[in-house]
């Protein structure tokens, strides 16, 4: 909080503002305006504060929402310790539940506020676990399969989307790939499919190559 106090004389003391691109601009926006009320979780109600539970993933996704309503676009949360190599029932006990009661508190709240048309949640690793337990009790990577969970965002929610095998090591049925999970990303921040940036040499690169919205979820 102090060095929020301070960043504002410090940034126009330098220039640092100076020179930015849109995006930067509107970085420093976010830093030299709301922000310390943001990020301040003590104006949120006791009881709300409660609901998330205290510390941990549940203040991180409490900050989310409300750096959603403070008009942030885009919020990534990092969970770690997922990667089980050992004693994976005891992982999943521990983290799942955390993971349990901290998502079900946010999609409560932003359902009761009348967001969640406006704001998708993404769960997601970057990759799965082997079907098979190894000698130490936990799971190891596995690249074939994996899953993901998305909620709200005027998304059709209330389903499973695709089928693994009966062993669950690969994909049953039409694989679903990263470049369609950004494709429907887009789809719900209106971004066009089409979208290119320019590499360092001037030349056009697609953003989604490939990559279509999730049928069932549009």
């Amino acid at each position: 909080m102090k060095k929020f106090d301070t960043f504002n004389r410090q940034a126009d003391r330098s220039g640092t503002v100076q020179g930015l691109d849109s995006f930067e601009v509107q970085a420093f926006d976010l830093m030299l305006s709301r922000a310390r009320e943001v990020f301040d979780l003590n104006r949120e109600e006791p009881r709300t504060r409660d609901r998330y539970g205290r510390g941990g993933l549940g203040e991180q996704l409490l900050l989310a929402r409300r750096l959603c309503e403070a008009g942030v676009g885009f919020v990534t949360l990092h969970h770690g310790g997922w990667d089980m190599h050992g004693q994976i029932a005891q992982g999943m006990k521990t983290l799942g539940t955390q993971v349990d009661h901290a998502v079900a508190a946010f999609l409560e709240d932003v359902s009761d506020r009348g967001l969640d048309r406006e704001i998708l949640l993404v769960i997601t690793g970057e990759f799965g676990r082997t079907p098979r337990v190894n000698p130490g009790a936990g799971r190891d990577h596995w690249a074939p399969l994996s899953t993901l969970a998305l909620a709200g965002g005027g998304l059709k929610m209330g389903q499973v989307v695709g089928e693994s095998s009966a062993k669950a090591e690969v994909p049953r049925s039409t694989p679903i790939t990263p470049q369609d999970l950004m494709a429907t990303v887009f789809h719900v921040l209106g971004i066009p499919q089409d979208l290119h940036y320019k590499d360092q040499g001037g030349r056009p690169v697609p953003m989604i190559n490939g990559g279509k919205p999730i049928a069932e979820l549009v």
